[in-house]
């Protein structure tokens, strides 16, 4: 008699909420929806996308584009007419993960601060100013800010911070752009809108496809006369879709029916950090889990970071360290439960007592 399969571990992917998969409502908006060619300007259902996106953020107008780092890039061409400096922090997603884009694309010089928590203050970033008027330095043409910031775990700026460095920048003669990627997840966690937290910005990027689950795709809002400008920067970038009709129909119903939810992610979020941080050699900073990011150090069960992972990995559950350091990064999303995450900590606790063993 042949030997009974042993069933296989459920993987448990905590690697980034960019694996969500788009629900049953959005495939079937995508099959079903209205198209033309939107170089153009034809698509309906894009145009619809557009105007929804804008009011979300407060803004004028909005542009799809087909990544958070192209919105990114589009504005940082625009608001430096491809020359001059860019103020931002050290690990912000603009400079650290955008393959020196900046540089290459705008020709514009990175004045970065590192930060703990992403955030910076006026007093941090003003020696970043030169003098006006001279021509020893490349001037600041704009300042960007994340949020939600990425390398820290999701930490969030406030509007009230948020104002400071805007007002900064406008005093300087910059441009302020919000990378907001996860901007849902800052507000939800700053209890407040995100029209809130981008009020007076220049621009702001937001992605459809993290948390909110759409496939593909992110929305650059800002004026109507910087929206003419981005459009024409985004062709220029090779970023003119023609019937993506298909991929703004999943975002539609992503800005319906997703936003709310994320509440869940955050709760999830929680339940996992306080899990990790009961396991022995696993530390975790619990009031910095404020959106849907875990930062768990595991310097103490006497693995790496990459050892960790790959141990984590054969037990089912996916994660990733951000550096070489001893940090690592779940990160909650649709397609994983309240259950998932207290089945993730308890496959942990196994690993890391063969890890502690190991150090005896």
């Amino acid at each position: 008699m042949a030997a009974r399969r042993k069933p296989a571990t459920r993987v448990l992917d905590f690697r980034s909420d960019t694996v969500t998969q788009p629900t049953p409502e959005m495939r079937k908006a995508m099959a079903q929806a209205e198209v033309g060619d939107d170089v153009y300007g034809e698509d309906p259902t894009i145009l619809r996308l557009q105007e929804k996106a804008a009011k979300l953020v407060g803004m004028e107008d909005s542009l799809f584009v087909p990544t958070g780092t192209m919105g990114n890039q589009v504005a940082i061409w625009v608001h430096s007419a491809r020359h001059g400096s860019l103020v931002c922090e050290d690990n912000c997603h603009i400079a650290l993960y955008e393959g020196g884009a900046a540089a290459l694309l705008s020709n514009v010089l990175l004045r970065s601060h590192r930060s703990e928590d992403g955030t910076f203050a006026p007093r941090d970033v003003e020696r970043h100013f030169p003098p006006a008027h001279d021509a020893h330095f490349a001037g600041v043409k704009l300042v960007a800010i994340e949020n939600t910031h990425n390398y820290t775990g999701g930490r969030t700026w406030s509007v009230a911070q948020t104002k400071e460095i805007r007002d900064q920048a406008h005093r300087h003669g910059a441009k302020f752009h919000i990378d907001g990627a996860r901007i849902f997840n800052a507000a939800l966690a700053q209890k407040t809108t995100a029209a809130k937290l981008c009020a007076g910005a220049d621009s702001v990027m937001f992605c459809l496809s993290k948390g909110l689950s759409a496939p593909v795709g992110s929305l650059l809002c800002g004026s109507h006369e910087f929206i003419a400008k981005a459009h024409a920067a985004r062709k220029t970038l090779g970023g003119g879709m023609r019937q993506a009709g298909h991929l703004a129909a999943a975002g539609i119903v992503a800005l319906d029916t997703m936003v709310d939810r994320l509440a869940d992610d955050h709760a999830n979020a929680r339940l996992l950090a306080k899990g990790l941080a009961g396991i022995p050699g696993i530390s975790v900073d619990l009031p910095a889990v404020e959106t849907n990011m875990v930062m768990a150090d595991v310097s103490a069960t006497g693995l790496t970071s990459a050892q960790f992972i790959e141990k984590a990995k054969s037990l089912g559950v996916l994660c990733l360290n951000r550096d070489a350091g001893p940090m690592v990064r779940f990160v909650t999303h649709r397609n994983v439960t309240k259950a998932d995450a207290t089945e993730a900590v308890e496959r942990l606790r196994t690993l890391v007592g063969q890890g502690r063993r190991r150090m005896v």
